[in-house]
């Protein structure tokens, strides 16, 4: 396991009332109702959260490949990230899809660009090993 040398951030969040239930950050920039993945019930899900983070930061992480060749992304980057709840054996686990979009982009670029993110991003890095990612250039 890393340790972290120098702490950059440190996002804060209360929740109560686990799926059903409420999180705000302590800056109170994030408020939001949560519910239960597949219910009508209105509010938002950790999965949702957590793959609108991971597409953030997967984003910045090829900014960083890409500046690194002197080049900028397209305006319309963007992740669509897809994060699975399920079962196997009875123990609940997360799968993920990064479809990443890389408009006017060469092909093979792009493959690199994705790439280079998958092993910087911070997120990327918290589920290697852990969890099923597939990473698609679309």
């Amino acid at each position: 396991m890393t340790k972290i040398e120098k702490v950059l951030y440190t996002g804060k969040t209360r929740t109560t009332g686990g799926r059903e239930g409420f999180a705000r950050s302590d800056d109170g920039e994030l408020a939001v109702k949560l519910s239960p993945p597949g219910t009508a019930q209105p509010g938002t899900n950790p999965e949702q959260l957590f793959a609108a983070g991971w597409s953030a930061c997967f984003i910045g992480a090829m900014g960083l490949a890409a500046a690194k060749r002197k080049l900028r992304l397209p305006a319309d980057t963007a992740v669509d990230a897809e994060v699975d709840l399920g079962t196997t054996d009875g123990a609940y686990f997360l799968q993920a899809r990064l479809n990443v979009s890389l408009p006017g982009i060469d092909p093979d670029l792009a493959r690199a660009l994705v790439e280079e993110a998958h092993q910087t991003c911070p997120y990327s890095k918290a589920t290697r090993g852990n969890i099923d990612v597939e990473l698609n250039i679309v």
